[in-house]
């Protein structure tokens, strides 16, 4: 553990303020810092195409890429690679029109082990309404203030996995969370927002193949091990918790110090999506017909046998990170086949196919009671949050491949495609 200087109390309540100061925005990966990626507003247009009038604008972007959108104010920040020019960046949109303020970045030329339909800066941006931080994976992680200066760099050596990388960043008051994998020498640390630096630092473990014990025969058993999560801050009434998902387990951190809170088991050795809170229960889920676990936050060392509320090996968890909604968790796996369970219990309370063709890699996003889908064909599936079984509200198709998933913000809708970035509203 690296400890290189002390960061001043992150109290809950300064958290919230900090919250309700970008309720406009969508800062970060997921919305906010517990990763809900749920809207601050109850309302957003359910319906559109290609040709709509609830389409405002649509600007190319220049290659194809898995990451999502943040918004801040009237910007809209965007990582892009550009692999004819070995760049690896940030660009930054008008909100009012979608042209282009500033496009910043690194060159970085040496290989680099990615999958095909993993393109390089996969990891969304997080910005505290000042500063925007972006990791570009082995080509390191930069920080510019809002007229696109760089205030630092940081190389923090290859990320090297066969599937790439595409963990985001997340800025905690003064601090910023980051992944540095998966891979060999991965690890998760916290960095100072205004210089880089590095606060704290835990190495993570490496995962050896033949100490499964559930019994799973899968090829990540043949060597494909890591995790594509993103970390969630939590709060357990007596402290905040950062909580990320790891091959064969969930860690709670002390975000302060990096300190490990507790750990609990149950996971497989590969994990894509993100932990899910809801009041005192968190949800981690593995990759294709991974293990499931519902955990109770706020334990000390291995809560395995304590605070472990349920378990379920080869579930049919997916990509994408599902959203919660009053002790209920909707997902969606590979086949797009969505899913609700209980989340104290994890007991299935329906699960159903959603129209239109194609799977999908993005996460769910929540709108008041609606839950928005989108496909990698580019349809989106809007449905309710409803224990009792799937009602489809509303469809509609852009017509162009993607990866991502959808941003809320004012009314808005932000989207982006292997082709361009949209901006959905109701009337042009």
């Amino acid at each position: 553990m690296e400890k290189l200087r002390f960061i001043s109390s992150l109290s809950l309540v300064a958290l919230l303020f900090s919250s309700l100061a970008l309720a406009d925005s969508w800062p970060s990966w997921r919305g906010d810092l517990q990763g809900s990626g749920k809207a601050g507003e109850t309302s957003a247009p359910t319906d559109w195409g290609k040709k709509s009038d609830n389409i405002r604008w649509r600007v190319e972007l220049p290659q194809r890429g898995n990451s999502t959108p943040i918004v801040s104010g009237d910007r809209i920040f965007v990582s892009q690679a550009i692999d004819t020019d070995k760049f690896r960046g940030l660009m930054c949109f008008n909100r009012a029109d979608g042209s282009l303020l500033w496009k910043k970045g690194v060159t970085y030329a040496k290989p680099e082990t990615s999958h095909r339909t993993n393109p390089y800066c996969s990891a969304s941006p997080a910005t505290d309404g000042k500063t925007v931080v972006v990791s570009y994976g082995s080509a390191g992680v930069s920080a510019y203030d809002f007229e696109g200066k760089e205030l630092w760099h940081r190389d923090l050596g290859p990320a090297s996995h066969t599937w790439g990388n595409s963990s985001s960043p997340v800025i905690i008051g003064d601090l910023v969370t980051h992944y540095h994998g998966p891979g060999k020498g991965s690890f998760l640390s916290g960095l100072n927002l205004k210089t880089g630096e590095t606060v704290w630092k835990w190495d993570e473990p490496q995962w050896k193949p033949g100490t499964r014990t559930d019994g799973f025969q899968g090829r990540d058993d043949e060597g494909i091990i890591g995790s594509f999560s993103t970390p969630i801050l939590v709060n357990s009434g007596e402290r905040d918790e950062l909580v990320m998902s790891f091959p064969m387990e969930i860690k709670a951190f002390d975000p302060k110090t990096g300190e490990e809170l507790w750990r609990c088991g149950g996971l497989n050795p590969l994990v894509y999506t993100s932990p899910v809170v809801d009041g005192d229960t968190v949800i981690a889920t593995g990759g294709y017909h991974g293990n499931s676990i519902g955990v109770k936050i706020g334990g000390n060392g291995d809560v395995t046998d304590t605070h472990r509320l349920w378990h379920t090996v080869r579930h049919n968890g997916g990509i994408g990170t599902g959203v919660a909604k009053d002790g209920h968790y909707y997902y969606l796996n590979n086949s797009n086949i969505a899913s609700c369970l209980d989340m104290k219990t994890g007991e299935e309370k329906w699960k159903a196919r959603l129209p239109g063709p194609g799977k999908s890699w993005g996460s769910f996003t929540m709108v008041g009671d609606h839950i928005y889908t989108l496909s990698q064909p580019g349809m989106t599936v809007v449905f309710k949050a409803d224990p009792e079984g799937l009602k489809v509200v509303a469809e509609s198709d852009i017509g162009e491949m993607t990866n991502s998933s959808l941003v809320v913000s004012e009314g808005e809708i932000f989207l982006r495609s292997h082709e361009a970035l949209w901006c959905i509203g109701k009337g042009k």
